[in-house]
């Protein structure tokens, strides 16, 4: 017998997979450390909608794919304006409407509810 196979015969399968299983979990961590290093994250968490990092994303992205005259990115840019401030009075005049029905802690409930249910 080689004195290779003795050494391969005696490792304990155990180790082995544990090794592997190591190995198999640090290439996935540095392969995704690498993709969101070239900027895969900035694609997934987008900036909210009503700030105004996301009013400019969704602005370009209109603009882009309607492929909009400088007349009508304009007028979009109005409306959409007009939209978005209606947007942040109705969810504002909503939100104290509802603080007047609820209690205290029904309040904290419900703003609770309200977090898990926003985009991240």
């Amino acid at each position: 017998m080689s004195p290779n196979l003795s050494i391969v015969r005696s490792w304990d399968p155990r180790l082995v997979c544990a090794v592997t299983l190591a190995l198999v979990f640090l290439c996935g961590a540095a392969a995704g450390a690498v993709v969101m290093n070239l900027g895969a994250h900035s694609r997934l968490h987008q900036p909210a909608f009503d700030t105004p990092a996301g009013k400019a994303a969704y602005f370009a992205r209109v603009e882009r794919e309607l492929d909009l005259t400088p007349q009508q990115a304009e007028q979009m840019r109005s409306v959409l304006n007009d939209m978005w401030q209606y947007y942040r009075i109705v969810v504002t005049d909503s939100k104290a409407r509802v603080d007047q029905l609820l209690s205290p802690v029904q309040r904290q409930k419900f703003d609770r509810l309200l977090q898990e249910h926003q985009p991240r």
